[in-house]
Parts: structure tokens; C-alpha cells; sequence
């Protein structure tokens, strides 16, 4: 094995980890005051919940012995056989110079941040019963198989010839297409649209996009898995991208309103990182900057779109990883260059195979999240009562406050 390849991998690991309480900062700025810790359990207790169920049987799931191309087998349950041997020996899509451990903590960090995304759609709104629930329940039935589909070997999507470098698929379009579901089937906040939601704090999403941009190195380069070119491409590929999305974005802002936000920014930036994703190791900067561009537009749009349409993706969940992930995914399969790609380059051909990965990933995520949430609402119900939304999740929930200690709290204060 390959002591650069396992530290980088490592490293990667940690900042993908760091992803997920830089999304809890960027969330909880954009909610209510009295709503930011509610919105930030959602992704801090994913890191918890998420982690075991993937040590236990997601690892298994996503990556154990192919099902028919549908699923992972048990092979791993409970890391059974999961140790300092080479991750390639295991049937892994990992290189054989890492261990297989190193391999598997960094898939999980991708597993833990997957199901934190869709909470974006459902903020200040879903009870934390029905949460629990709903993101265990997500991981295992959704994020799992479809994590098998592009990435294990025998998956169907992989076998097809459909690419995602560092997660397009898997995990942006995926969450996204079921943060719409959870949208239309909660329903608004209360008084949305009439009633205006803005964000508290602006800083706290700043800092909490400047961390996705900075985790977004591990999260695209560490899936190269060595430490030689593929790694600088991806590395360079999703800094420009980043760029060019939060460019484009404030560009058409300002002139559409004749104002350049710093939210505007901060959601550029995301979308462009976004689209990237699956394209990371694939394309060359310049193509990049192309596909970052693009999708600083076209998520603005999408995000625009939402008001006319009426429903309450509160905070555009579905608007930048649904519709980046999906403009992502059909932009690698045109920009593909062969020399990155085993000598298939992109055209109409891969295109067609990128969108029936799309097709396909999102049809699962929307019917599987609808039934989950159809079946949580009748079993333990889905939404806070309105009082609770009215004084906030923070106190009714956890009894606790971001900006002061309700009476009754969590540790008697």
C-alpha cells in the first residue's frame, strides 16, 4: 500500500466531515433565530445516526458483494472483513494502495452528509421524531442502493457506462429530487409566502459556505483515491467551478434587481461546487469553468422558479442539488474528455447514459422518500403543531435557545 495515497484519503476523510457542520452553518443562518439549533441537529445528529447505521450494514449495502446490480450484499455487516488490508482485494471501487478501513470512513462521511442536505426543504417544520425516522430510513432504502448502482463493481449504472466522479448522482440529485418531495408533502410554512422568512444571520451562512468550499477539496479530489494527477485535476477543477457559479449567479442577480447579495454569492458558489461534482476528475479546468457558469444560472432560475410555482423548499434544497446535480450530471457526459475516461469521451452517447442514471436515481429517491414520509406522517406524524411552529422548534423540541435560555431547558437553566 501507499503511505501518500492513505494520508491523503485520510485527510479527505476529515474534510468531507467537516462538510456537514459547514452545512449546519449555512442552513442555520438562513432559518429563523428561534429555529438555528433545530436546523442544526439535523445535520450534527446525521453525524451520529447516520455513521452507525453505516458502520452496521450501509457500508455492506453500498459497497458488499453486487445483488444483481441492485444492492450490496452482507459481506460486510458490522465491518466484518473490513480492516488493514488493501481496499482493492475486497471487491471495493477503492484503489488497492489504501486500506480498506481508510476507504470506508471516507464513504461514510458521504453517507452522513447525503441525508442532511434534503433537511433544507423541511426546515422549521418537521418534528424530530419524524426526522429520525425519515433520515435512517432514507439512508438505508435510498442513498444505499443507489451508491451501489454507480459505484460498487456489478452496480447496474457503473455497468452501463453512466459516470459520477465524487457524487453528482448519489448524493446532490438524489437529495434533491427528495427534498422537492418532502416540500409538497409537508406543505408551506406557516403564512409562506405572504408571511416573509428571512434569514437571521448572514454570517453564520458565509462561514458556513466558506467550509463546504473548503471540504468540497476532500469531498471531489480525495475520490481519486491517489495521490498523483487525478487528484490535482479534480482539485483545480472544483476551485474554478466554485468560482465561476458564485460569479454568475451574482452577475444575473444584479442585473435582474440591480443588487449583488452576499447570499447570492454564498449560493453560487454551492452550485457550482454542485455541478462539478460529477465531473471533478473528468473534464479539463476550462470546461469547468463552463459547467460552473452554467449552473450559477441555471440554479438561480430554478431558485426563482419556486416563488411562481408556490411551493416551500425553504431553503432551496432542491434548487441548487437537484437541479445542479441533474445539470451536472448531463455536462460531464458532453465534456467528458476520453484521456480522463478510459477513452470514452463525452457526446450524445454518454449523455444518454448520464441521463438514464438521472432518470432513474430520482425516480427511486421520489417514490421511495414519498412512501417513507406518507407512512411516518400516519405513524407518528410528520410536522410540528402550530404553536410550535409559531414560538419555534428550538425551545418546543430541545429546549434550549441559540440566543438565550428558555425556562424549562435541557440542563435546567
Amino acid at each position: 500500500m501507499n503511505a501518500g495515497d492513505t494520508a491523503w484519503l485520510l485527510i479527505s476523510a476529515g474534510l468531507v466531515m467537516l462538510m456537514t457542520p459547514g452545512l449546519a452553518l449555512f442552513y442555520g443562518g438562513m432559518v429563523q433565530g428561534k429555529n438555528v439549533l433545530s436546523t442544526f441537529m439535523h445535520s450534527f445528529f446525521a453525524l451520529g445516526l447516520v455513521t452507525v447505521q453505516f458502520v452496521l450494514v450501509g457500508y455492506s449495502l453500498c459497497f458488499g458483494t453486487s445483488q444483481g446490480g441492485i444492492i450490496g450484499g452482507f459481506d460486510f455487516v458490522g465491518l466484518e472483513g473490513v480492516g488493514l488490508e488493501a481496499a482493492g482485494a475486497a471487491n471495493t471501487s477503492a484503489s488497492a494502495s489504501v486500506p480498506h478501513l481508510a476507504f470506508m470512513a471516507y464513504q461514510c462521511m458521504f453517507a452522513v452528509i447525503a441525508p442532511a442536505l434534503i433537511s433544507g426543504a423541511y426546515a422549521e417544520r418537521m418534528r424530530f421524531s419524524a426526522y429520525v425516522v425519515f433520515t435512517i430510513a432514507w439512508t438505508t432504502l435510498v442513498y444505499d442502493p443507489i451508491a451501489h448502482w454507480s459505484w460498487a463493481p456489478g452496480g447496474w449504472l457503473l455497468e452501463l457506462g453512466a459516470i459520477d466522479f465524487a457524487g453528482g448522482t448519489v448524493v446532490h440529485l438524489s437529495t434533491g429530487v427528495s427534498a422537492l418531495v418532502c416540500a409538497l408533502v409537508l406543505g408551506k410554512r406557516r403564512g409562506y409566502p405572504a408571511v416573509r422568512h428571512p434569514p437571521h444571520n448572514l454570517t453564520m451562512t458565509v462561514l458556513g459556505a466558506a467550509i463546504l468550499w473548503f471540504g468540497w477539496f476532500g469531498f471531489n479530489a480525495g475520490s481519486a483515491s491517489l495521490t498523483e494527477g487525478r487528484a490535482a485535476l479534480a482539485l483545480v477543477n472544483t476551485h474554478v467551478a466554485a468560482a465561476a457559479g458564485g460569479l454568475a449567479w451574482v452577475l444575473l442577480e444584479g442585473s435582474r434587481i440591480k443588487k449583488s447579495t452576499m447570499l447570492g454569492m454564498a449560493s453560487g458558489v454551492v452550485a457550482g461546487l454542485v455541478a462539478i461534482t460529477p465531473a471533478a476528475g473528468y473534464v479539463t479546468p476550462m470546461y469547468a469553468l463552463v459547467i460552473g457558469g452554467i449552473a450559477g444560472m441555471i440554479c438561480y432560475g430554478a431558485v426563482l422558479v419556486k416563488t411562481r410555482l408556490g411551493y416551500d423548499d425553504a431553503l432551496d434544497a432542491f434548487g441548487v442539488h437537484g437541479v445542479g446535480g441533474a445539470a451536472g450530471a448531463l455536462m460531464t457526459g458532453l465534456f467528458a474528455r476520453g484521456i480522463y475516461n478510459g477513452g470514452n469521451a463525452g457526446g450524445l452517447e454518454l449523455v444518454g447514459k448520464q441521463a438514464i442514471a438521472i432518470g432513474a436515481a430520482g425516480a427511486w429517491a421520489a417514490v421511495v422518500t414519498f412512501v417513507l414520509l406518507k407512512g411516518i406522517d400516519v405513524v407518528i406524524g410528520l410536522r410540528v403543531d402550530p404553536e410550535v411552529e409559531h414560538d419555534g422548534l428550538d425551545g418546543a423540541l430541545h429546549g434550549e435557545s441559540a440566543y438565550g435560555s428558555p425556562s424549562g431547558g435541557a440542563h435546567g437553566t
